[in-house]
């Protein structure tokens, strides 16, 4: 498997934490292609876990408070993040980075589910909603031989540190995200014992790059959704049996 510089730090990285890592059907990572990678999301390293995992850059578009907050927005753009820009610019800046990266055959990091499961501690085997944006980005940025990375980050032994950022501080970073406006701080997990798991690649065919406009694309979008969603929650359950 090719490992690039950065795939090569994040390990080095996670080794220096203290954190294992075993990477299950590496043999699916498409080899030089554009690639969307989208993944389950619960901790504020898994940017470095997922890097890792693939073994090569992922440039990961963020949250937008995440660009905002001193040193933490030093710290995910050295690993390749593009943090969301204001919320009124946030889907025109988004898929215009986005595609730029994948036309120039880069592979771009995206967590569906949002920080909804990050801010709110949830169990490592569920997986939450999907958000549809990345199925669009891949059916509408018109690149050829763009695949669609389902992976799961699975997590066999974990422990959540005290955290010292109440959420509220947060919001003054980001006003627009409502989970900042309620009481808490931001927990903190970190991965003691970790599993990846790549899934099955999506490939973006022209057949249903034409079938995303008028009634069709709607389902197209669904269907790539359903996709992933469905691949990384089967993929789940081959760490905790």
């Amino acid at each position: 498997m090719f490992l690039d510089q950065t795939g090569l730090s994040c390990r080095w990285l996670l080794a220096v934490l203290g954190i294992q890592m075993f990477i299950d059907y590496e043999d699916r990572i498409p080899e030089g292609c554009p690639a969307i990678v989208v993944s389950n999301h619960r901790s504020v390293i898994d940017p470095i876990v997922l890097t890792a995992g693939v073994g090569r850059t992922l440039r990961f578009a963020s949250h937008h408070y995440m660009g905002q907050v001193p040193l933490l927005r030093e710290i995910v753009t050295q690993f390749g993040a593009f943090p969301f820009d204001e919320p009124q610019h946030r889907p025109q800046q988004f898929f215009k980075q986005a595609t730029q990266l994948l036309k120039q055959r880069q592979m771009v990091g995206i967590f569906p589910e949002g920080a909804t499961p990050m801010l709110q501690q949830t169990q490592p085997n569920v997986v939450g909603t999907f958000q549809r944006g990345f199925a669009h980005l891949a059916l509408r940025s018109r690149v050829s031989d763009l695949a669609v990375l389902p992976v799961a980050i699975a997590t066999l032994e974990e422990q959540t540190l005290p955290s010292a950022i109440p959420l509220r501080l947060l919001g003054i970073f980001d006003p627009s995200e409502p989970l900042f406006n309620q009481p808490g701080w931001h927990p903190v997990i970190l991965y003691r014992r970790i599993q990846i798991l790549i899934g099955r690649p999506y490939w973006i065919t022209p057949r249903l790059q034409r079938q995303y406009q008028g009634k069709q694309a709607r389902k197209v979008v669904e269907d790539l959704t359903h996709y992933c969603h469905r691949e990384i929650a089967n993929l789940l359950p081959q760490s905790y049996q």
